[in-house]
């Protein structure tokens, strides 16, 4: 895309998304997500008007003589935006590609976020991570982020779920909310996954095409593996055939599923032509 095509894109991203944030999801984002708040500081002698109820009855009774514990608030929340960028997110046959859907969700979430004083980071990977925007705050940001997201050079291979969150851990420290976009067409070690969900809010939103799912009858046709570039003939007026393409692709969501449930990471799965702020609003009220 020409830079012209790009910003004009961005904007019109821009527009749709903010109307979906503000009317919805900004609201049940703040209410959830701002100021897991006050945390513990230190502990000094109470002083008239003190509030009673953060007496620190322990250290009273050792120096008999009220103490109080200080709380303050937390500092900002980081939301990290993880893409995978394997080319078979580069994919659409019906309501536009995977990569434009996510750039709009994505944003969408970002515009809440930025919206709530957050910052608001991105990790592009594939078979390793490609980029990252670290983590800030501001309008302007999220359309980097967006821009980011819509112009990454898709990858023919595999993608490397495990390496990704592994860098994402190693590289973020404190407790993030983890949005994690992909069509988990690969395997990945569900201990890896287990980890990233205990250190932070973990998020994966499977984004599917329904040519994914099922292949029509159209007869002998060449199909092409996206990510190994590996070509096959296959019938698909074969009614067997296609059964047990369908079957295989539901095997593998269900054990996507028991895996981020295993886990204890949450797992949104939806069409390029679905609502997403219906999902993500239900995923908030959640949590």
């Amino acid at each position: 895309m020409e830079i012209k095509d790009i910003v004009k894109k961005v904007k019109q991203i821009e527009i749709r998304t903010r109307k979906k944030t503000e009317s919805s999801l900004m609201g049940q984002y703040h209410s959830n997500f701002k100021g897991q708040g006050m945390t513990f500081s230190e502990v000094r002698p109470y002083q008239f008007g003190d509030d009673i109820r953060r007496i620190d009855w322990n250290k009273t009774a050792r120096f008999r003589e009220p103490f109080i514990k200080v709380m303050e608030e937390e500092r900002e929340l980081t939301m990290i935006i993880m893409v995978d960028i394997s080319a078979s997110m580069d994919y659409g046959t019906q309501h536009g590609l995977k990569r434009d859907f996510v750039a709009e969700v994505a944003a969408s979430l970002a515009f809440s976020a930025v919206g709530n004083n957050d910052k608001v980071g991105l990790i592009l990977f594939a078979d390793k991570v490609y980029k990252v925007v670290p983590p800030k705050k501001g309008r302007k940001h999220v359309l980097s982020i967006i821009s980011h997201i819509l112009t990454a050079d898709y990858v023919p291979s595999k993608s490397d779920l495990d390496g990704a969150l592994n860098y994402m851990m190693g590289v973020f420290k404190r407790k993030s909310f983890l949005f994690l976009f992909s069509d988990f067409q690969d395997e990945f070690d569900q201990r890896v996954l287990s980890v990233a969900s205990k250190k932070h809010q973990l998020l994966g939103l499977r984004i599917y095409d329904q040519k994914d799912q099922e292949i029509p009858n159209v007869g002998y046709a060449l199909l092409q593996d996206s990510e190994t570039g590996q070509d096959v003939w296959v019938n698909t007026s074969n009614s067997r055939w296609r059964y047990e393409f369908a079957e295989h692709q539901k095997q593998k969501f269900r054990h996507l599923q028991e895996s981020f449930e295993n886990s204890a990471a949450s797992l949104i799965n939806m069409t390029t032509n679905e609502d997403y702020s219906k999902f993500l609003y239900q995923y908030f009220q959640k949590k």
